[in-house]
């Protein structure tokens, strides 16, 4: 198992490199995200998945764990495959692929090159279980919110602006989820409802649970 490499980038193009490992050269495919962070020449780490077939060994390549780990989560999903899953990664980042699942939005999903109705769909119900209650800390990294009392109310407000919302718009509409809601709501629920009021442009109530 190749779980991650070191060394210097030989060739670069959007979508593959070369990284020259000790003399021998590891092609990887990479998003154009990862690779437009890498240059000629220069040293480069990268964080990866060996996917092993009968006629191929092949190297997908992450900037970061997080990436990689839900790369494994949507690879985990029928009809998606390891070319399938970069994909979704190249045209959605992990936070907003988190915030679609959490929010059961497939739309996001459908909007990938390659991703029909079907499957967009198997992947909000396959991964809703998987990430319930994980929302992206400051720092870009899940945090597990069942095992403590409050949620970060920050981190949903990161989820929200992830997805493309104001900084000010997505604070607002989660104070307001949090007030409406009370300190026992869970990172899914607040989302949810934060979602709703601003793709309504109303302020949230408690009755709307």
């Amino acid at each position: 198992m190749i779980a991650s490499l070191t060394g210097t980038v030989f060739s670069l193009t959007q979508h593959q490199l070369v990284i020259d490992v000790s003399g021998v050269g590891y092609q990887v495919f990479v998003t154009p995200q990862t690779s437009s962070q890498l240059r000629l020449g220069e040293s480069a780490r990268l964080h990866t998945a060996l996917i092993v077939r009968e006629d191929a060994f092949t190297l997908f390549g992450f900037a970061n764990q997080e990436e990689l780990e839900m790369f494994d989560l949507l690879r985990s999903v029928t009809g998606v495959g390891p070319k399938s899953a970069l994909g979704i990664l190249a045209a959605l980042t992990a936070d907003q692929i988190r915030v679609a699942v959490l929010s059961e939005d497939d739309a996001a999903f459908r909007s990938v090159s390659g991703i029909g109705p079907k499957t967009a769909k198997l992947i909000t119900v396959t991964l809703a279980g998987k990430l319930k209650g994980l929302v992206p800390t400051p720092a870009g990294r899940p945090s597990e919110d069942s095992t403590t009392p409050k949620v970060d109310l920050a981190s949903v407000s990161l989820a929200l602006q992830g997805l493309g919302w104001p900084e000010r718009s997505a604070t607002q509409a989660v104070r307001e989820a949090a007030s409406a809601l009370g300190s026992g709501a869970t990172a899914d629920a607040l989302l949810r409802s934060a979602l709703g009021a601003l793709g309504s442009g109303k302020s949230i109530s408690g009755g709307d649970e």
